[in-house]
């Protein structure tokens, strides 16, 4: 036992990994999800929330070891920092053309903000308390990606963190039925080499029936076959990979007592092309990117969509004082926010498309509509701390280190983010007690709700707007 360590005489879930290290519990969750994985499709994207950096890296050479078979070097890593191997892994990890690494264990890194279309399966190897925290995770499997086909994803819990699903979250009605029907249907398949024709022995082969039935992954024998025995009638996807060659998926319509013979061609695995340079071309843009106005129907261009802003936010806040007066209340900065969104105006889209993801929305705004000059979340919060330390040193230390918290969670986010109850449920504020713990902190909920006022209108102060 380390030394300092004081033995617990009962360990519950909350403290694996964290205070006591279970190899034997990580491997065997591993190899029920390395089954999981098998079973619905191994080279599915999937991402690993596990406990600390240690706890990341065993999962991953766990799963590694367990997929050997697959003779990708790479096919589950740690993504624990971005530096190094790690930044390499996760751009491709994200490009749903890279078919590696296919797992990625992390801790805390793929959390939040890093967006991955093609994952198809979140898995909790870490237990969750915080109820934003859970869906900011499942967020990274949310997105729909046309690249490969992905309309839904799993989430995989080892540690019951969907306890902190909401009722409203789940989709309304019952489960959709299983597939069904008579099993009575035949795939019976070659796979050749695209450009010789020739027969692949040990091609990996895998039939996806549902989104959680799959026959497979089996190896096409000495005559470049493999055959599918009793499968409904419908729509099946089949996988093929092979070493030295591209993967490969293609859809085959499947009858009822009938056997459906097809020919799949697997093209030999390339380098990269190099790219074909043209010059003293006249290029002109044959169109441009439109945006939808929902309450009419309108498509803007992107300066027409500039102008319907400015016109939109004018017509709430006739001048820069108005806007100001608006946005350091929260009272009226929300219902002001919610019907700009309601009439298809939405900062953090405007953000984007002007290039400036660190703009607080209130200088973005007042830009857009009186000529402002953007500043950015940091240059707020940096004028803040030089400027109003006689109002940061009148807390005492545990105070004051909320205060400071707080302003980071607004560098990140935006001011939305310190006002919102959810922010406390996230660290720093869940090691103080969450919002029991910062309210004890400021002597009870009121002095806290003071001093969230306060930062607001010292944070957008007119003389430094």
């Amino acid at each position: 036992m380390p030394e300092g360590a004081e033995l617990r005489d009962v360990y519950l879930t909350p403290q694996f990994e964290r205070e006591i290290t279970l190899p034997d519990r990580t491997e065997v969750m591993v190899n029920h999800l390395a089954g999981l994985l098998r079973r619905f499709g191994p080279r599915e994207k999937t991402m690993v929330f596990c406990v600390d950096i240690e706890h990341a890296r065993l999962a991953a050479r766990l799963l590694q070891n367990a997929f050997k078979d697959l003779g990708d070097p790479q096919y589950a890593v740690p993504i624990v920092s971005e530096e190094g191997d790690a930044l390499t892994w996760l751009e491709h990890f994200q490009d749903s053309d890279k078919k590696s690494p296919v797992v990625a264990t992390t801790a805390e890194l793929l959390s939040t903000g890093v967006d991955v279309p093609a994952c198809r399966n979140i898995v909790f190897m870490k237990t969750i308390s915080s109820p934003l925290l859970f869906k900011q995770i499942i967020g990274r499997g949310s997105r729909v990606d046309p690249n490969t086909g992905k309309e839904w994803f799993r989430i995989i819990d080892y540690v019951g963190a969907t306890r902190l699903f909401d009722k409203w979250d789940r989709p309304p009605g019952e489960r959709p039925p299983e597939v069904g029907g008579p099993r009575t249907a035949t795939i019976d398949s070659t796979v050749v080499d695209a450009d010789s024709g020739a027969l692949i022995v040990g091609a990996s082969v895998s039939a996806l029936i549902g989104p959680n039935e799959q026959q497979g992954p089996f190896r096409t024998d000495g005559d470049g076959r493999f055959r599918f025995t009793q499968l409904p009638a419908g729509t099946i996807r089949i996988s093929v990979s092979g070493a030295d060659y591209r993967p490969r998926q293609v859809s085959v319509e499947t009858e009822a007592g009938s056997v459906q013979t097809v020919t799949i061609e697997l093209k030999p695995q390339t380098g990269p092309v190099a790219k074909i340079r043209v010059q003293n071309l006249t290029v002109t843009i044959a169109d441009e990117a439109t945006f939808l106005v929902e309450a009419t129907g309108q498509q803007l261009n992107l300066d027409q969509y500039l102008d319907y802003t400015r016109t939109k936010v004018i017509g709430h806040v006739p001048d820069w004082s108005k806007l100001h007066d608006v946005w350091v209340d929260p009272a009226k900065r929300e219902p002001f926010l919610q019907a700009l969104e309601a009439e298809s105006i939405h900062v953090e889209v405007l953000a984007d498309v002007l290039a400036q993801p660190r703009a607080d929305q209130f200088d973005l705004l007042a830009h857009l509509a009186f000529g402002k000059p953007i500043r950015t979340r940091d240059d707020r919060a940096d004028a803040f701390v030089n400027r109003e330390q006689r109002f940061l040193q009148k807390y005492d230390p545990r105070a004051r280190e909320v205060v400071l918290a707080l302003l980071d969670k607004y560098r990140l986010s935006g001011v939305t983010e310190i006002t919102s109850p959810e922010v406390f449920r996230l660290s720093p504020f869940r090691e103080m007690g969450q919002a029991p713990g910062v309210i004890e902190r400021f002597g009870g909920a009121e002095s806290l709700r003071e001093t969230l006022t306060e930062m607001q209108q010292r944070l957008y102060r007119k003389e430094t707007a």
